[in-house]
Parts: structure tokens; C-alpha cells; sequence
């Protein structure tokens, strides 16, 4: 499956199952960013979409961990399988919350 179509996924799974916004993160001065950054009620948490068999650089490896030593939520997806599994997380603990 090509990224575009697994990012199109998250963009609508975020905005229809979380009630959040998925914003195409791009940062002029740092390469290897995440994909998207994901805002749902008080909290965000970053994407980076693969086409299907791919996987992350080294270089968005080292960007995944920095962001995860700052205590950020990064995942990585290259199938609709793996946006399900993200939005069922978050679905889980929006609920806990009594916001979903």
C-alpha cells in the first residue's frame, strides 16, 4: 500500500474516531521528522507513514527517539492495521478520561 494512502487514513481516523486533527508536521531546519502530529483533546502524539514493507531510516530512528526522550508518544505505520492500532490506543485513553 502506498504512504499517501495509509497517511489519508490517519488523517481521517484522527479527525472521525479521535474528534482531533492530524497537521502534516515538516520542520525547515531538522530532517527526518515525523509525517504528522496529531492533536486530540489535551494531548498529541506523532506519526511517521511508510509505504507497506518499509520501515524507518536511521536518521527518523534517531528523530523517534529524541522525541520519545522528551516524552512524546512517535509510532511508526506502514499499513492501515498499524492506524487502527494507534486510534484504538488513543480511543482507550480518551475514554478513560470520559472525553470519548
Amino acid at each position: 500500500m502506498l504512504e499517501r494512502v495509509i497517511e489519508k487514513y490517519l488523517v481521517d481516523s484522527v479527525r472521525d474516531r479521535l474528534k482531533g486533527i492530524a497537521y502534516k508536521f515538516t520542520s525547515p531546519g531538522r530532517r527526518a521528522v515525523p509525517d504528522r502530529i496529531c492533536i486530540v483533546e489535551g494531548d498529541c502524539f506523532f506519526v511517521e507513514c511508510k509505504a507497506t514493507g518499509k520501515f524507518l531510516t536511521p536518521a527518523q530512528e534517531r528523530e523517534a527517539r529524541r522525541l520519545r526522550n522528551l516524552d512524546q508518544w512517535v509510532y511508526m505505520a506502514n499499513c492501515k492495521s498499524n492506524v487502527d492500532d494507534i486510534i484504538y490506543f488513543w480511543e482507550q485513553k480518551l475514554k478513560g478520561r470520559g472525553v470519548l
